[in-house]
């Protein structure tokens, strides 16, 4: 993965407004953190794992990436062009627009109901690359159809007419017509059938070695982000606490938060059961985030004085590991001998 990276961000932030600063004075402004600074390269034909529990900004997070939103701060390349300052309303005429492209949560919903399968993998191509001819549009629909194994006749379909795997498969179809270089994934197996969801991510899986496209999987699955993704990203309240090769944070991982996400994962393997490491108290408000501790403070089973006292930055470690901690597992574990 030596490529330039499609997409580079540093800093990213999505403040929502709760309360707007009084006129006269300019204060008493009211901030809701949902993205606090993430700082993320994705690369040609990597799959990157996004997860968290709900409420981490996850989704939020890929709506700025994908620029249906506006971020509040920080810097954004998309193929080596800052588009920091650019409006999502402009992006969305942007010649770089196709090179991004989402696949929704729910596919019904995200499915214009008046449109059959034809209309609907065809509406991205008439907005951002107009055809000269009906047979050039119908020929690139039919090839974004075949790409996720979708039959032809389905074409003339409407959505209350397909099942739930062919309704993703659609949404997949038509976030691919266009030919993008980064699919960024919003949970799109959540909603269906496990045996379905092994062959979207078998699909996505295919698409991403035979069209070279990067993928970003966002998820609460851990279990299914392995399947699919070599780099796993972790977030909580807004803040990327860990990041790293997937089977080197499955097996070490190096913040506590992670640690205790991994050990929710249900497994009937006989001998494979891990403790549960439940977090307990109540998590920090994600409004008014002022950095004057550790997002995790508060819930950590591994707190100090010092996880209060000033929030840590995300550290190489390393080379290939990132993790935002005061005192990583990885230390302790070394400290504490074979």
């Amino acid at each position: 993965m030596n490529d330039a990276p499609i997409i580079s961000v540093e800093g990213l932030q999505k403040h929502f407004v709760l309360k707007a600063a009084n006129p006269f004075t300019g204060r008493g402004a009211v901030h809701l953190h949902a993205v606090d600074g993430v700082t993320l390269d994705i690369r040609p034909g990597e799959a990157v794992g996004l997860v968290g529990e709900s409420g981490c900004g996850k989704s939020t997070l890929a709506r700025v990436l994908c620029r249906l939103l506006d971020s509040s701060g920080g810097r954004m390349e998309i193929d080596g062009k800052d588009v920091s300052d650019l409006a999502a309303s402009k992006f969305a005429k942007s010649e770089l627009r196709s090179d991004i492209q989402m696949v929704f949560q729910d596919p019904t919903e995200s499915l214009n109901p008046l449109f059959n399968v034809f209309d609907l993998i065809a509406d991205p191509l008439r907005q951002l690359m107009p055809q000269k001819s009906r047979d050039a549009l119908r020929e690139k629909v039919e090839a974004a159809a075949a790409s996720v194994n979708l039959p032809l006749e389905f074409l003339t379909r409407f959505p209350h007419q397909l099942s739930g795997g062919q309704k993703a498969r659609v949404g997949i179809a038509r976030a691919m017509a266009v030919n993008p270089r980064l699919l960024v994934l919003d949970e799109p197996t959540s909603a269906l059938d496990v045996s379905v969801q092994a062959t979207v991510l078998q699909l996505l899986d295919n698409l991403r070695r035979d069209k070279g496209v990067a993928l970003l999987f966002v998820s609460h699955d851990l279990n299914v982000v392995r399947l699919l993704c070599s780099r796993i990203v972790v977030m909580y309240l807004g803040k990327v606490v860990e990041s790293g090769p997937t089977e080197a944070l499955f097996h070490t991982p190096h913040h506590p938060y992670t640690q205790a996400l991994l050990s929710a994962i249900p497994t009937l393997k006989e001998g494979a059961r891990v403790e549960r490491i439940k977090l307990d108290g109540d998590p920090q408000s994600p409004i008014g985030t002022t950095g004057h501790k550790c997002r995790l403070a508060g819930r950590c089973p591994v707190e100090r004085a010092r996880c209060t006292q000033g929030e840590p930055e995300l550290v190489d470690d390393e080379n290939v590991r990132q993790v935002r901690c005061y005192f990583p597992l990885e230390d302790q574990r070394n400290a504490s001998g074979p």
